[in-house]
């Protein structure tokens, strides 16, 4: 097919809107990342690498909707299986991380490649198969314990790999609220929830008021992470080894901005060159930025504009062809919230600090490329929709 006629179908047929959504959002956060690596000259270059990905990101978009993933998954679901978790694997050897304790970043011994982020890449092969699993259960009953067993079989061997080889929880939490939104959508029972999810919450409860108080792990800095947060809450000035000190400076920065903000590149905290200022300011604590040089009401515009690429994601899965390419939109939708949830919350000391970005908007390649690809895959939904006298999606 040649490549101006590719473009024309893809303008006729495929979701633009959405496109001109991730674009926007992108563009946003490369203002942001040039003006939060300005302090550093090391870091400077990072926006002109961060404009690169998202010109690669667009041509993933047209590719990833050209793709019909329905067709490829009849056949080949193994693959995108095995894809994922060898992926995942390759942190084994090859994994390296930071202070934060976990190495959620692989780095290939091959000259020029760059460091990617397993867990994001492997997110879109967990979706995809989770939505092919689901829907293969769906003629025998979505409800059954046999199959309940599958979907958390395959999420544990996700995550569970995560968690052991990487540490990263914060990614971890994000592939189990994608699998909660997509069985939930998919129509499980609301009462396999309430018996799973009501005996986990008062168990976790239990631990941490009773027994983890007693054990080493109580100054863990894993378990610090969320004690900071919970004494927050209760109004006391706990910080004991300044392990709030990101959240308290993020929260400095949003509230110093107040409606408007200081103003492109007059930041104090995001141009300040302290080291022991506002950190991870491009990536983590990109919404800081935001708040502290463009306020309150760019805080709204950034979330609005994540909120309409979600929202597009749930309308394209409302009309998609079939059920399992509307498990895949939710799934991507899902994604994107939870992202952003914990990301904000973390800024505003309201979440513990557990290390995920603000889809689109925060520095990073993997990431970048993969929230193209997915969206191109959403795009590729739309594209493909049910024909007219199958509107009604029972009949399928």
């Amino acid at each position: 097919m040649r490549p101006t006629r590719t473009l024309r179908d893809f303008f006729k047929k495929g979701d633009v809107l959405l496109l001109c959504l991730c674009i926007l959002a992108s563009l946003m956060g490369l203002v942001l990342i040039y003006s939060a690596t300005q302090y550093r000259k090391v870091l400077q270059d990072f926006a002109v690498k961060q404009a690169m990905f998202l010109c690669m990101g667009i041509v993933a978009y047209i590719w990833g909707t050209f793709i019909d993933i329905e067709f490829l998954m009849e056949k080949w679901w193994w693959v995108f299986l095995l894809l994922g978790l060898f992926v995942i694997a390759l942190i084994y050897p090859f994994g390296e991380g930071g202070d934060s304790g976990n190495k959620s970043w692989v780095y290939l011994p091959i000259p020029g490649f760059p460091g990617f982020q397993p867990g994001e890449i492997a997110k879109l092969a967990y979706i995809v198969v989770l939505a092919w699993m689901i829907n293969k259960e769906r003629p025998r009953g979505l409800g059954r314990f046999s199959a309940l067993m599958k979907y958390l079989v395959l999420t544990g061997v996700f995550a569970g790999s995560l968690a052991v080889l990487s540490g990263d929880w914060g990614m971890v939490i994000v592939y189990l609220f994608i699998f909660v939104v997509m069985t939930w959508v998919a129509g499980v029972s609301r009462w396999w929830f309430i018996g799973v999810g009501a005996p986990l919450v008062g168990g976790l409860v239990f631990l941490w008021h009773f027994i983890l108080p007693r054990t080493k792990y109580w100054t863990d800095y894993r378990i610090m992470r969320f004690r900071v947060v919970v004494e927050h809450w209760k109004g006391n000035n706990f910080d004991p080894r300044g392990q709030g000190w990101q959240q308290n400076h993020s929260l400095l920065a949003i509230g110093s901005g107040q409606l408007t903000g200081m103003g492109f590149m007059k930041g104090i905290q995001t141009q300040s060159s302290d080291p022991t200022s506002l950190p991870a300011r491009h990536t983590d604590n990109i919404f800081a930025v935001c708040g502290e040089e463009f306020g309150f009401i760019g805080c709204c515009a950034v979330l609005l504009v994540l909120l309409l690429i979600i929202l597009r994601c749930v309308w394209v899965s409302r009309r998609a062809r079939s059920h399992m390419s509307a498990y895949i939109a939710m799934g991507i939708a899902g994604m994107l919230m939870i992202q952003t949830i914990i990301n904000v919350a973390m800024t505003l000391y309201i979440g513990p600090v557990i290390g995920l970005t603000l889809p689109f908007i925060s520095y990073g390649g993997s990431s970048t490329l993969t929230l193209f690809i997915a969206m191109g895959l959403v795009s590729g939904i739309k594209m493909r929709p049910l024909p007219s006298w199958l509107k009604d999606r029972s009949q399928l």
